[in-house]
């Protein structure tokens, strides 16, 4: 395995977190967002394109996709709330909201957030360690 494919490797992994953490926060943003009447919610989630397994996402046998992940949207069950005063609100005054799961949400907040840090410390390990062969080849 080459030293370019681990760094693409946590490249990949750097950018699917980051899109994580957006879908999170732009779902937590919504929560509390009436839909429009006949027209459901959509949450976000970061999808991943690869469908080999890690090596081939690495390069390591030469399958792997070299699409960047990105942010789809999913149509969401609502959760409906009685209030016949709301200018939302249909015929029989229930005003219909996304159906986040805050908890869920809050908790791929904090795990996209750790995992993005630690493809940061594999990157600058790497990169560190590069580096130090650099110098080492350097003096003989």
């Amino acid at each position: 395995m080459s030293v370019d494919s681990i760094l693409a490797a946590s490249r990949f992994g750097l950018a699917f977190e980051r899109l994580r953490l957006e879908a999170a926060s732009q779902n937590i943003a919504i929560a509390n967002t009436p839909n429009a009447p006949g027209h459901p919610a959509r949450l976000m989630r970061a999808v991943a394109p690869y469908e080999a397994g890690f090596d081939a996402a690495v390069g390591a046998t030469g399958q792997g996709s070299s699409s960047e992940p990105m942010l789809v949207a999913m149509n969401a069950a609502p959760r409906e709330v009685h209030d016949p005063s709301d200018p939302m609100a249909d015929k029989n005054g229930m005003v219909s909201y996304p159906g986040v799961d805050m908890v869920q949400e809050m908790s791929t907040l904090v795990e996209a957030s750790r995992a993005y840090e630690a493809n940061i410390r594999a990157f600058n390990t790497l990169r560190g360690m590069a580096l130090h062969a650099l110098d080492i080849g350097g003096e003989s």
